[in-house]
């Protein structure tokens, strides 16, 4: 990949953190945090019951 074509598909990121400074890190951040509370009990079955968890940990 050539210098150009990197910047250019990075572009979108670059122009929207100069505009409105700002970044995806926060949602990175939650994504990682569900991520390991998941890991934390090896898989899930019941749909509602792990999004009502997410809830009252995270909100």
């Amino acid at each position: 990949m050539t210098q150009e074509n990197s910047i250019r598909s990075s572009y979108p990121s670059l122009q929207r953190y100069l505009i409105n400074m700002s970044t995806k890190a926060p949602s990175e951040s939650f994504k990682s945090k569900i991520k390991a509370f998941r890991s934390q009990f090896r898989g899930v079955r019941n749909i509602e019951f792990f999004l009502y968890r997410l809830t009252k940990i995270f909100a």
